[in-house]
């Protein structure tokens, strides 16, 4: 028979399984601190975010009824003439980002150029659409030198 001690320890470490099942991961870095965050970006090494433990951004705690990670993302700004990315977890409605998606107006020297949402686990790292894009323009050269 099963004690309440165990019974309680089980159903802790069940509900604990379960909430973990559903948060999400995020790469967590901004280029001006970490060179391996850049375009060419280098998930080795760079902090992979538990974003059930990330706090909703300050300046959107009050515009957002969402108090939990929604997806990842990656925004580029230009900060001085100079691009810097940031990539973190992204509090919001995933469908219209208008809001989640926004600058923090503490900064006005920050100039947004864009903002990628997406909703499966690190998957604001390095987007996999340019190899991709590359080696079907490498087999479309090949097929019009052979034809």
């Amino acid at each position: 028979m099963v004690s309440l001690q165990q019974s309680v320890l089980i159903l802790a470490a069940l509900a604990a399984f379960v909430s973990s099942a559903y948060a999400i991961n995020c790469y967590q870095c901004e280029s001006g601190l970490d060179e391996k965050c850049g375009e060419q970006f280098n998930a080795e090494g760079v902090h992979k975010a538990d974003c059930s433990r990330v706090p909703v951004p300050r300046f959107l705690q009050n515009l957002l009824p969402i108090k939990n990670a929604t997806g990842c993302m990656k925004t580029v700004n230009e900060v001085s003439g100079a691009k810097h990315i940031i990539r973190t977890c992204y509090f919001g409605d995933v469908k219209s980002t208008s809001s989640g998606c926004q600058s923090d107006p503490s900064l006005p020297y920050v100039k947004q150029i864009s903002c990628d949402v997406c909703t499966d686990n690190l998957c604001n790292g390095s987007s996999v659409t340019g190899p991709i894009a590359l080696t079907i323009a490498m087999f479309a050269l090949v097929a019009r030198m052979l034809y």
